[in-house]
């Protein structure tokens, strides 16, 4: 039974399946995916979530996190379901590309 979900970026489902010894190795399907070590991530994730922005949840902040989005086109195929404004689209992308 599955009691609780939470969005974790790639590099943080390595950490967690770290912690909890389990038995599939991903290390090389994550290293080959992700884009941040998991300092980075916990750190952009903090950041993304301190912009408070309502639209954003943390299934948005998670693949953020993932695909690092340069510009405006990369960010929208991440919020499909709605729109950002500008201030909004331009303030993310601000932080992600500090990880660049």
């Amino acid at each position: 039974m599955i009691k609780e979900t939470t969005p974790l970026s790639i590099v943080e489902t390595a950490e967690y399946i770290k912690k909890k010894d389990a038995e599939i190795d991903v290390k090389g399907f994550i290293k080959k995916f992700a884009k941040l070590n998991a300092k980075e991530a916990k750190e952009l994730r903090k950041t993304l979530q301190e912009l408070d922005f309502i639209k954003m949840d943390d299934k948005h902040i998670s693949k953020i996190i993932d695909i690092l989005p340069t510009n405006k086109e990369e960010l929208n195929k991440i919020f499909v379901d709605m729109g950002l404004d500008e201030n909004e689209t331009n303030k993310i992308l601000d932080e992600t590309k500090k990880f660049k």
